[in-house]
């Protein structure tokens, strides 16, 4: 009984975790774009979005990880035997990407504090889309559960990642085009 309330803990927060990585990135992007505004609007926007980041960040998606980490713990602890299978090792690798990830964002939510970011909106964009692609490897692994099924979800998740990056570029050169119609208009 243990094993299936850490597992319904576990599909909760990873719910969670991942709203929390999905949006924390999309408020990059808009944090990032408001530096083309006046100064005025750019220091409110600022401030705004900072308080957005960290009360995301802090609020939901950080304790979502660690509660779902502790309830994979466990989980592993009361069925040991998941890790003596090959899938279960794959999946903590794709989990240590997406914690990666998380440290990661993290370090962007200060640098945006301190005005030190280096990344542009669209490469933010193409950014959010690897949680995206983490996701989806972890789910096909976990429902799969076989080395051979897996690799086709893998295949997908790769023609995925292709479909993703194309709609980012082709979303960009619209929005290019939109801006440059609405200066000559």
């Amino acid at each position: 009984m243990i094993y299936l309330y850490a597992k319904s803990i576990h599909i909760i927060f990873v719910i969670c975790w991942m709203a929390g990585l999905f949006y924390v990135v999309r408020l990059f992007v808009y944090h990032t774009e408001a530096k083309q505004k006046n100064t005025t609007e750019y220091e409110i926007l600022h401030r705004q979005f900072q308080v957005m980041e960290k009360r995301l960040w802090w609020v939901i998606t950080t304790p979502s990880m660690y509660l779902t980490i502790i309830a994979g713990v466990v989980m592993l602890t009361v069925n040991p035997t998941l890790l003596q299978t090959p899938w279960m090792h794959v999946k903590l690798c794709f989990v240590l990407a997406l914690v990666l990830y998380h440290f990661k964002c993290q370090q962007i939510i200060k640098n945006l504090a301190l005005e030190r970011n280096q990344w542009s909106s669209t490469k933010l964009r193409l950014w959010n889309e690897v949680s995206t692609i983490l996701l989806f490897a972890i789910v096909f692994i976990v429902v799969l559960k076989s080395a051979v099924n897996w690799i086709f979800g893998l295949v997908a998740l790769v023609s995925l990642a292709v479909i993703l990056m194309i709609a980012v570029k082709m979303y960009k050169r619209y929005r290019e085009k939109r801006s440059d119609s609405n200066r000559t208009d």
